[in-house]
């Protein structure tokens, strides 16, 4: 018999522990309002032009007298944010043409919904919520309520090896359910509070442990012993679809969203794109500011508000790529170790 997971049956109750990625960089790619990525990464650009000016020569002043380099930028940029902005509304409509399909395709969602919810009040003492977050934190509550019946029950037993992996792995479901359902206490819909809870719940790996508990100590289990396990698993297995279909509109609200907010940004982007086609040359801002010249910080600034619209999508893509790679397996199937 395999001694796989019996060394860490217990794991850290987030992801960011469990992969042992560095906190800064899952803050910036999940956690951090998107503005703000797209502040920051607007910062950089902005100054990264500045010091390009400073070191490389000849110098953006000396470039603008001699050759058309504002015209050639902008003209260029404002092709860039045209047609950057007519392929986001693209993809934002072929996330809408879920929602506009005919009837029948409507009702057997409809009917697919319904099924869930009646399948999932099986486990409940209680109506299933309507909101994401109290489902999800009704699934993760009763999980524990369950393992703590799991745990009650097996003390009894004679086994001493299968007492002390019960402990362990109650004693970690514990913790990680307490964690995320305080994470799930306040959270809204539309944010990305619910997907980071519902990504540090990590179902999929106390699904196996009860599977390998079961064969393992199959012989020292009595039927109730059994029954709990069982109870238990189909409580932890109805997280891993409602995460998913909650991850699917959220996916989609953030595309809906982003897909607004770029249109929103590509008309100030082009307005000044055409304003420094048009109006800017070598001899509009003469003089210097902290012995740079001002042509050179209008046209830094000029050209960092072009990019915005590409670098609010690069800031919404960031966090769903990163929150699709985390949750690709649905089920006991764990495609990165834990460091932990």
């Amino acid at each position: 018999m395999s001694n796989e997971g019996t060394d860490n049956i217990g794991t850290a109750n987030t992801m960011r522990r469990r992969a042992g990625d560095s906190r800064v960089k899952l803050w910036f790619l999940l956690d951090a309002n998107r503005f703000a990525v797209v502040a920051a990464l607007a910062l950089g650009v902005f100054t990264s032009l500045i010091v390009a000016s400073m070191v490389l020569h000849p110098s953006l002043q000396a470039r603008i007298q001699r050759t058309d380099t504002i015209e050639t930028i902008f003209s260029a940029m404002i092709g860039v944010v045209v047609t950057g902005t007519t392929l986001v509304v693209t993809i934002n409509q072929l996330v809408l043409s879920q929602e506009t399909g005919p009837l029948g395709d409507q009702r057997k969602r409809m009917s697919d919904a319904m099924d869930f919810r009646t399948y999932a009040a099986e486990l409940f003492t209680d109506t299933p919520p309507a909101y994401p977050s109290l489902f999800l934190q009704q699934i993760v509550e009763t999980s524990e309520q369950r393992a703590n019946a799991l745990d009650r029950i097996v003390a009894d037993n004679d086994d001493d090896e299968l007492r002390r992996q019960v402990e362990e792995f109650v004693d970690s479901l514990r913790g990680n359910a307490d964690e995320v359902t305080d994470e799930l206490e306040n959270a809204t819909f539309g944010e990305f509070d619910v997907m980071s809870a519902a990504l540090d719940f990590n179902y999929s790996w106390k699904v196996y442990q009860i599977e390998r508990m079961t064969e393992t100590f199959g012989g020292s289990l009595s039927d109730d012993e059994r029954e709990a396990f069982d109870r238990l698993q189909k409580a932890l297995s109805m997280f891993g679809p409602a995460r998913e279909h909650i991850k699917t509109l959220y996916f989609q609200w953030a595309l809906v969203d982003l897909s607004q907010y770029i249109l929103y940004m590509a008309v100030p982007a082009i307005v000044v794109s055409g304003i420094m086609l048009t109006f800017v040359g070598a001899g509009t801002f003469p003089g210097s500011t902290f012995t740079i010249d001002n042509i050179v910080w209008v046209t830094a600034g000029a050209f960092t508000v072009t990019v915005l619209p590409f670098l609010l999508f690069t800031s919404y893509i960031l966090r769903v790529a990163t929150a699709a790679k985390r949750t690709l397996a649905v089920g006991p199937l764990i495609l990165r170790e834990p460091k932990e």
